[in-house]
């Protein structure tokens, strides 16, 4: 078990307080899977329809997406449901190849339940405002059933200057998947990113 907290405002309020700004919501995604096969059984399909809703909502293309927090459970059944619905959003977007990190913070710190969707919002905010992408450790090759390679994932296995985009900021999918098939995707942007030079 665990406990996450944060502050989410108005980015119009907190600017106007002066808050230290994280990261910004840029869309939100949700679906249900409906009736289901058990309390604990993930469907592809539902999750990918929480991702797409999430890149409409925000009005981008899941191709200027550079990191994906995965919920990333680590159990064989749940992460190959889970890369299903990722690969398909994303393929949608790009042919393109192996240009997305992917992590979990749970190889970190364990799944903590009802409050592993804030801790993967912590991790991708923070690794937003540090400009980096952050390691997912504890792996050595990932399951051949997920067939990464042929995707627009890679695990990053060591922490990494984020380099930022010419054309877009640096933004961040994040997923959080619970009982009975509730599904639900951010997208997260950095936050005052006016410049499109290289840096970090």
């Amino acid at each position: 078990e665990g406990l996450g907290m944060v502050v989410l405002k108005r980015l119009a309020d907190a600017e106007a307080d002066g808050d230290r700004i994280y990261a910004v919501i840029r869309g939100v995604g949700t679906a249900s899977d409906g009736k289901g096969g058990a309390v604990y059984a993930p469907v592809s399909h539902g999750q990918a329809r929480a991702l797409r809703r999430a890149y409409e909502n925000a009005e981008i293309s899941p191709r200027t997406v550079e990191l994906v927090e995965a919920h990333g459970t680590g159990t064989k059944v749940g992460d190959v449901v889970e890369f299903e619905g990722l690969k398909s959003v994303y393929a949608e977007a790009s042919a393109d190849k192996q240009w997305c990190a992917l992590g979990s913070v749970k190889s970190q710190i364990g799944h903590t339940k009802a409050a592993a969707g804030s801790a993967g919002l912590i991790k991708a905010a923070f690794a937003l405002h540090q400009k980096v992408l952050p390691p997912t450790i504890n792996i050595t090759r990932p399951n051949p059933k997920l067939g990464i390679e042929e995707s627009a994932f890679y695990l990053n296995t060591v922490s990494r200057p984020w380099v930022s985009h010419p054309d877009h900021p640096r933004r961040a999918g994040l997923s959080s998947f619970g009982f009975g098939g509730s599904n639900f995707h951010l997208v997260l942007e950095e936050y005052g990113s006016k410049r499109r030079e290289i840096g970090w």
